[in-house]
């Protein structure tokens, strides 16, 4: 199987739960973190490719570049996007990813993933 350059993915999530932070009691109300944000960002870029994944095989999160530039309070409905723009060897997968609510962004960047085996060795 190959991976399709130039595919896209939006996944919907809601900001609540473990996505949420005060930063321990400084901030009024709950916000989205960017551990969170970054999560959502990974979770899109994985199911991308996963139905392309030969069996045996996943994709792990190797590097995130990414800026968070505006806040999601808790309880909004944002949006994660990763849009696949390279494949090196047939393994490597560099993606532009994106956050928003609503038109507004909160989050852009790229993430890179690698495919590996994760079949037992016998």
């Amino acid at each position: 199987m190959a991976f399709n350059q130039g595919t896209e993915r939006t996944e919907g999530f809601r900001v609540e739960g473990e996505l949420l932070t005060d930063v321990d009691g400084t901030l009024p109300m709950p916000v989205l973190s960017t551990p969170g944000m970054i999560s959502m960002m990974e979770l899109a870029a994985s199911n991308l490719v996963r139905e392309d994944l030969p069996p045996g095989h996943a994709t792990v999160g190797f590097e995130v570049n990414v800026r968070h530039v505006g806040g999601a309070l808790e309880g909004a409905e944002c949006t994660a996007t990763a849009h696949l723009f390279e494949v090196i060897d047939g393994r490597k997968l560099r993606f532009d990813v994106e956050v928003k609510e609503g038109e507004r962004t909160i989050g852009v960047g790229t993430h890179e993933r690698r495919m590996i085996s994760v079949s037992p060795e016998v």
